[in-house]
């Protein structure tokens, strides 16, 4: 449970995991603009990214979701334990062995493939693995998935996933969790759609359903979870078969210029230096050490005869900065954030949401939306300071502003200001009342050393008695107002959008500083904002 992220795409990737129906939720929270009706009662736009499903005996059924070509999909997998202490869960491939089947039918699967045949087909790398490490488990291998290369891993991932998704049926498009208790009747007519897509669900994860791809189904064994690796070794074959074409003609195309561009600065160079240039010979025949690091893709599948998706929840150690956690760039990984309860001392601590201008949430007509942002605020003691820190998650924009996971605005508890509230609440009927609680002097972001190093100006931090906050940039009197968030009930009476494609659903690694959720046709347009609406603090 809890909110995960991404450092990608920098306008905020939060996927928040949450109880469904039996099962447990996670939910990507999209960049969007406030709506007329203010956080609390606007519609929240988010979209499904995988949700795992409880049997009653005590198992679980995994789906990923994702879209592609304009179709809803599932792709379902298999759930490791998860610990409470969990801070990352990543989307893996496992080989195993069938259960049915065993040992002996797992070795003739693959007598007609001859060592030297796959490692010529399949991968070329060579394995840093003993041969005493590739040991077969009944239900985990000896080389990790995190072991392979990064192009090992897409190309597997996007094999597995284009082999066993499932096309989600009209009936299973309900709601992935039950909404807000308004009425008795919608409450029981959600629950009776709820669990008829709960059993579709498990169903199409055990059988099939008969919702696959005609292509797909009949790769699949009893689980489509899990696909038999020779038909995966028949796909990886198709997959590097193609590329090789189109590498060889593209090199048959440009051998002539090479040779032609490469005599010509050869030959410059010689007339500069008086020297022919040597060639290094050991670069061009040696291996480098970074080669030995990665298994080797036959080793990794030569630990099962069945393979599927998995999410593999973890518990590694992460540095951090401001609460905010250095991660990957490689991985198909989220990151869980350390959410804070607050208590007496530390009363602020949470999730809160908000946007520029006074009054709060108040749209106009030369500005009829305005950015949500959602800030992770939390507490650092610095030289014996207590310091009150607003890291940025999310922000509506259609073009980031600011880094993801830098703080707009850090402030000393310790320290009162005594800067006047900039506004006259009595100046006309429009403005808001205010009744001013506290005021902490601090800084706020501006701009800096380029995008990712942004600067910082003085600024203080006004406590509403009405719990909500406001920190104002004491030079340009920009404001940014916030209220404590409930992500929960907000999902709850939410509006689901299309997702993206499976893997980039689930982890997008492209770095991105644009809206990247706002491609969809039929997604509402109303949330898409202009970087101009935003003025430097």
């Amino acid at each position: 449970m809890g909110i995960w992220v991404h450092q990608n795409p920098e306008l905020g990737n939060v996927v928040y995991v949450m109880p469904g129906f039996v099962s447990v939720v996670g939910c990507r929270i999209i960049p969007q603009e406030l709506g007329p009706l203010g956080i609390e009662d606007g519609p929240i736009l988010w979209a499904p990214v995988f949700e795992i499903i409880g049997d009653f005996d005590g198992s679980t059924s995994f789906f990923l979701h994702g879209r592609e070509k304009g179709q809803d999909y599932v792709y379902p997998g298999f759930v490791k334990s998860i610990g409470r202490s969990c801070n990352v869960l990543l989307l893996e491939i496992e080989p195993r062995l069938n259960k049915n089947r065993g040992k002996s039918l797992h070795s003739k699967s693959f007598v007609h493939h001859s060592d030297e045949e796959l490692s010529r087909k399949i991968c070329r790398s060579n394995s840093g693995l003993s041969r005493s490490q590739r040991v077969f488990g009944q239900s985990q291998t000896l080389v990790p998935f995190s072991r392979l290369a990064f192009s090992d891993r897409r190309k597997l991932l996007d094999v597995i996933t284009s082999q066993s998704r499932l096309k989600v049926p009209d009936a299973a498009v309900g709601p992935l969790f039950p909404r807000l208790r308004d009425n008795e009747e919608n409450f029981q007519k959600d629950l009776v759609l709820l669990l008829e897509r709960r059993s579709m669900l498990y169903q199409m994860h055990k059988l099939g359903g008969g919702h696959m791809d005609s292509k797909a189904s009949s790769l699949l064994p009893s689980d489509p979870s899990q696909l038999q690796l020779s038909e995966i070794r028949k796909s990886l074959d198709r997959l590097s078969g193609s590329q090789n074409s189109i590498n060889e003609d593209n090199g048959h195309r440009q051998c002539n210029r090479r040779k032609t561009l490469s005599k010509y600065f050869r030959d410059s160079l010689n007339q500069i230096f008086g020297k022919s240039i040597a060639t290094n010979a050991n670069s061009k025949n040696g291996s480098s050490s970074s080669e030995n690091k990665h298994a080797s893709l036959e080793d990794f599948l030569s630990s099962g005869d069945t393979i599927g998706l998995t999410l593999h929840a973890s518990h590694v150690k992460l540095s951090s900065y401001r609460a905010w956690p250095n991660m990957h760039d490689s991985r198909f990984a989220i990151y869980r954030l350390p959410l804070r309860i607050p208590t007496a001392e530390q009363e602020y601590a949470g999730l809160w949401g908000g946007t520029f201008g006074w009054p709060p949430g108040k749209s106009s007509k030369d500005k009829p939306g305005k950015a949500l942002f959602f800030l992770l605020l939390s507490y650092e003691e610095c030289r014996g300071q207590q310091l009150l820190i607003a890291t940025k998650i999310l922000e509506g924009t259609h073009y980031v502003l600011h880094p993801n996971g830098s703080a707009m605005f850090v402030v000393n508890i310790d320290e009162p200001s005594f800067e006047p509230f900039p506004w006259d609440t009595d100046a006309d009927a429009d403005s808001l009342a205010v009744n001013i609680k506290d005021v902490f002097k601090g800084e706020g972001i501006a701009n800096g050393y380029g995008f990712r190093y942004p600067g910082s100006k003085p600024g203080s931090l006004f406590v509403f008695q009405d719990g909500q906050l406001a920190f104002i940039w004491k030079e340009s009197r920009a404001v940014l107002t916030l209220q404590r968030l409930n992500l929960q009930e907000l999902l709850k009476k939410g509006e689901r959008v299309p997702a993206l494609p499976p893997i980039a659903n689930f982890s997008y690694l492209t770095k991105s500083y644009s809206n990247v959720f706002a491609e969809f046709p039929n997604t509402s347009t109303s949330w898409v904002s202009s970087r101009e609406e935003q003025s430097d603090p």
